[in-house]
């Protein structure tokens, strides 16, 4: 069944588009377009998969074009989330070619990259689908482009970690260390400053951390860069009282096993970081 994810807000997407059409078009907009297209020319175009993959990023290919010309016509054929076959059409475009070719590398250049995001990340969620562990990004992302991804990685079946440093509380190794080491101290200070609906996460390395973290009843645990034999130890330990986070060099070879130890969720910098482009291409018809 394919993942039905609402489009991100205008009031979020437009600054977003706008800053990659302006650099694009720069201080003297589409030299080649202008220099070869003649005003009034008509085009037929579609937008169509080269590779397999899961699509994403359309709500931000579209308001490229509509900021462009909103008079070009736009023909959805496969919907954000939908899995894709070499060949397959995503969209028909029809109407001014001077607007379609400005527009059509901003466009692709949302639609590659998103999708790529979606296409990696449904390669860790059907890696761990015979587990009950989901698959979660973090905040390593593209500098101005989190809303993007992140909305990507839920196309591709993932979910999310924090969006960002004021939607949780997370406590990793050096905010434990400049609270002179001690675990205590920093999930004390924590809870007296979280309000009712703040999560509380704390990150440890070590299961005598993990065992000292569990006295202080945090909401989850992080276990940073265990093997999978810590990681079943702190399964057993943990005993199900907190959601328990596996992160640290996560790849595609490792997920299965490290879901396979018990933990509920498990984090990867990867979905974002190192996504592959998904190859799809604009072509006059």
């Amino acid at each position: 069944m394919t993942l039905e994810i609402p489009p991100l807000p205008a009031v979020i997407l437009d600054p977003i588009v706008r800053l990659a059409l302006a650099e694009d078009l720069g201080r003297a907009g589409d030299l080649t377009t202008d220099a070869t297209i003649p005003p009034g020319m008509q085009m037929r175009a579609v937008i169509a998969a080269r590779k397999p993959g899961i699509l994403a990023g359309l709500d931000a290919a579209t308001h490229a074009l509509r900021l462009i010309d909103p008079d070009v016509r736009l023909t959805v054929k496969k919907t954000d989330c939908a899995a894709l076959a070499p060949g397959d059409v995503i969209a028909e475009l029809s109407g001014a070619a001077r607007s379609i070719l400005i527009a059509e590398r901003t466009m692709l250049n949302f639609l590659g990259r998103l999708s790529g995001v979606a296409s990696l990340t449904r390669q860790y969620v059907d890696a761990v689908a015979h587990t009950k562990a989901r698959i979660v990004c973090t905040r390593k992302t593209t500098p101005g482009h989190r809303a993007l991804e992140k909305r990507a990685v839920r196309c591709g079946g993932g979910t999310s970690h924090r969006y960002g440093l004021d939607d949780a509380i997370l406590i990793k190794d050096n905010h434990i260390a400049a609270c002179n080491g001690s675990i205590a101290d920093a999930l004390t200070r924590a809870r007296a400053y979280a309000g009712h609906l703040r999560m509380i996460e704390i990150e440890v390395d070590t299961l005598a951390q993990l065992d000292e973290a569990l006295k202080h009843s945090p909401h989850a645990v992080l276990l940073d860069n265990m093997n999978l034999n810590m990681l079943r130890e702190a399964v057993a330990l943990t005993g199900g009282r907190v959601p328990l986070e596996a992160s640290g060099g996560v790849t595609l070879s490792s997920v299965a096993a490290i879901a396979e130890t018990g933990v509920d969720f498990i984090s990867a910098g990867a979905l974002t970081h190192s996504a592959p482009n998904l190859d799809l291409g604009l072509d006059v018809v």
